[in-house]
């Protein structure tokens, strides 16, 4: 009896060594919190209690997972978000943390989601920023794939990342306004006049119908005071082509035919969608108290107000892409909202700046005033994009 009792106490005494090794190497391998140790259904609950998109920004230099990974080691990094490869010395952009007020932020695990996208294909459908998110993607994804398991190819409009152990695709699809448009072409698309046929999108739909998981966006480029439509084809003489102020408006109808789309031809039970909203802009200086003139240039910092909204915002265009999401739910399609806007919003400290490759060279006026050719539109990455794709992570890996 007494050798029985022995024996489950050493069992015991081992299980629990086990468990504090196992926490132990968590807390000193990541931020300072334990590992989730609850199972899907706990974590979905917890999820459902939590709004993953209020919080504040945390600046951590001390945790060795932060940054999520190095913009040198991504061999994938293009010059657009390399701001450190192009002479940025402040790097307490790449330090922030982003802490949701109740909950954390599940802890991004390469691996595990490589396993969850195993022989399916992840397409992120839309404009530059898009891309940055798609960017951004892949550099927390690829360090855990030997070279010779991976490849990048681009071809034409598409964009694929494959990781060949697993049989997993993670694309990137240029289709800026969703429909079809003269800004189609993924290299020469800067037009100043943008003609856009309002009802079509099946040029393009057809090149990820089979994907598996769709993160789509469409904001900045529908801000243009006019637009043409085109109904008829760009190849035929008898189209007809009128300009549309009414920005709301034609923006409402691209997402109609967007919806209408997704209806007919989605497989409900198979592809997961998304709709990633607007990023924030920081061009206006005087939103968050700064001098006239003043806007992403030189900032180190983020904006620590809490709910500080910018005029950049656009809540209005963001109203309609809402409504558009729940009028395909009522209609039996659930697309996950994915609501970065005000959490970006507050860093005004991530964007490129000056600090990119510039494609056509800045003139002698802007060098003496670089304010004037700043990027403060897209992210430097490692950076804001990394919590997008934590948040998509923790939908992917625990809805």
């Amino acid at each position: 009896m007494a050798w029985k009792i022995r024996l489950r106490l050493h069992s015991l005494v081992g299980f629990l060594c086990t468990a504090l090794v196992i926490c132990a190497f968590y807390y000193l391998s990541g931020d300072g919190r334990a590992p989730f140790l609850e199972d899907k259904t706990t974590r979905r609950n917890s999820f459902s209690r939590c709004n993953l998109f209020t919080g504040k920004w945390v600046y951590d230099n001390e945790s060795s997972s932060y940054p999520l990974y190095k913009e040198g080691q991504c061999s994938f990094m293009v010059d657009d978000f390399a701001c450190e490869k192009f002479g940025r010395k402040d790097l307490n952009y790449q330090h922030w943390r982003w802490q949701p007020n109740d909950c954390d932020l599940p802890r991004f695990n390469a691996t595990a989601l490589l396993q969850k996208l195993r022989g399916k294909r992840l397409v992120f459908v839309g404009d530059s920023l898009n891309k940055n998110q798609w960017i951004s993607m892949v550099c927390l994804l690829e360090s855990s794939i030997p070279s010779s398991l991976k490849s990048n190819t681009w071809k034409g409009s598409l964009i694929t990342f494959e990781a060949f152990e697993y049989n997993a695709t993670i694309d990137f699809y240029w289709e800026p306004l969703l429909v079809e448009s003269n800004c189609d072409d993924p290299v020469n698309h800067h037009v100043l006049d943008r003609i856009v046929r309002i009802e079509a999108i099946e040029k393009h739909a057809r090149k990820w119908t089979d994907a598996d998981i769709l993160v789509f966006d469409s904001f900045m480029w529908w801000l243009q005071p006019e637009m043409t439509f085109l109904w008829g084809s760009f190849e035929s003489s008898n189209g007809i082509y009128k300009k549309i102020g009414m920005q709301l408006r034609r923006y409402e109808m691209a997402l109609r035919t967007w919806s209408d789309w997704l209806e007919i031809h989605i497989n409900r039970t198979k592809t997961k969608l998304f709709f990633t909203s607007l990023s924030p802009y920081h061009k206006i200086g005087e939103d968050w108290g700064s001098s006239a003139g003043q806007n992403c240039y030189n900032e180190t910092e983020p904006i620590l107000e809490e709910g500080y909204w910018g005029s950049s915002s656009d809540r209005g265009m963001m109203q309609v892409a809402e409504a558009a999401i729940h009028e395909l739910e009522r209609r039996g399609l659930k697309v996950q909202y994915l609501n970065i806007t005000q959490l970006s919003d507050y860093r005004k400290d991530g964007h490129p700046s000056i600090y990119r490759r510039h494609w056509v060279p800045p003139t002698k006026g802007q060098l003496s005033n670089p304010r004037s050719y700043a990027d403060c539109v897209h992210w430097c990455l490692p950076g804001v994009p990394d919590v997008w794709n934590q948040i998509l992570y923790a939908y992917l890996m625990y809805y």
